[in-house]
């Protein structure tokens, strides 16, 4: 997700739904903001887009995950991310907005089958590094218009052999609109069965389901309903670091202002250089809510410009919560 994914929003996640031990691995997958392949690949765009690769041990395993339309460019960018380590590379093709749209990108290539397999290619040929080859996932959609063209555009992936296929459970005109429809998941899971047969999951494709998951639980059900190996989380996320935590663990309203100061920090200290701090408050108006006063304080927060600023409201609302 493009301007949330960022070094700061994943390091919380570490910290605080991780294992908190540095570089051995989460009970889950992070994946940074998508970063457009020709910027990427350009000596400019490079020292433009280079903090978006920025990540730490305790985010382990990370992937990258890049978008374009040249096959060209993402062999090259597929041999930076291996070069600075990441565990894997992600290709968008699900995006829907009206910009990636327009430069024939992210959902548009649902159109474009052909490139979308020569994109898949050349991004597998590119992720090696001294000897290292990296795993290549694909996040999607069920179609442009028309769910029913979801069969068609999942044979199409799977043939390219790629890791995994991340499937958000709408078409690219549904855009959000609609609810996530988990009946597609299911078919999908069942055409990749199909076409492995009786292989079991080394070697085959793993099918991940997106849309509309708000908690652990639901996700883990998920699971359960249509088989698919995985989920991924996206808005349901924003606001809680403990996410993936299996504990029922919980805040109360201090200890989420306090998590939500803290992330505010980081986010200051690591990436206040390169990005505006009015980023933050997307993630301030996730944080402030489901207690006494938090819309008063959250219409506070989201005029603030500064991690300051941003302490001073939250400490003046502690003095009467």
């Amino acid at each position: 997700m493009e301007e949330v994914t960022d070094f700061a929003f994943r390091e919380m996640f570490a910290r605080y739904s991780g294992n908190g031990q540095q570089g051995t691995g989460n009970g889950f997958v992070m994946f940074t903001e998508f970063i457009n392949t020709d910027g990427l690949t350009h000596p400019e765009g490079y020292k433009k887009l280079a903090i978006d690769l920025k990540y730490s041990e305790n985010q382990r395993p990370i992937v990258a995950q890049i978008w374009g339309n040249r096959p060209e460019k993402f062999l090259q960018a597929a041999k930076i991310a291996a070069d600075l380590g990441f565990d894997g590379v992600d290709i968008n093709m699900g995006c829907p907005q009206q910009k990636e749209i327009g430069l024939g990108a992210c959902a548009a290539l649902i159109r474009q089958p052909k490139l979308a397999q020569e994109i898949i290619l050349a991004t597998k040929e590119g992720a090696v590094s001294a000897g290292r080859r990296m795993p290549v996932s694909v996040k999607t959609r069920l179609g442009y218009s028309k769910s029913g063209e979801m069969a068609g555009w999942v044979e199409n992936l799977l043939s390219c052999g790629i890791a995994a296929l991340t499937l958000h459970a709408r078409t690219k005109q549904e855009m959000s609109k609609v609810p996530a429809n988990w009946e597609k998941i299911k078919e999908a899971v069942e055409i990749r069965n199909q076409a492995t047969g009786n292989r079991q999951q080394e070697g085959r494709t793993l099918i991940i389901g997106n849309g509309d998951i708000k908690s652990r639980e639901e996700g883990l059900k998920r699971i359960q309903e249509t088989g698919c190996d995985g989920v991924m989380v996206a808005r349901g996320a924003f606001g809680h670091p403990w996410f993936f935590r299996n504990d029922g663990y919980q805040l109360g309203a201090k200890e989420r202002l306090r998590v939500m100061l803290e992330h505010a920090e980081l986010f200051n200290q690591e990436l206040g250089q390169y990005k505006s701090f009015v980023i933050m408050r997307k993630h301030f108006k996730a944080y402030c809510s489901g207690f006494s006063g938090a819309h008063e304080l959250r219409a506070k927060l989201m005029e603030t410009k500064s991690f300051e600023e941003t302490k001073s409201i939250v400490a003046e609302y502690l003095k009467t919560a």
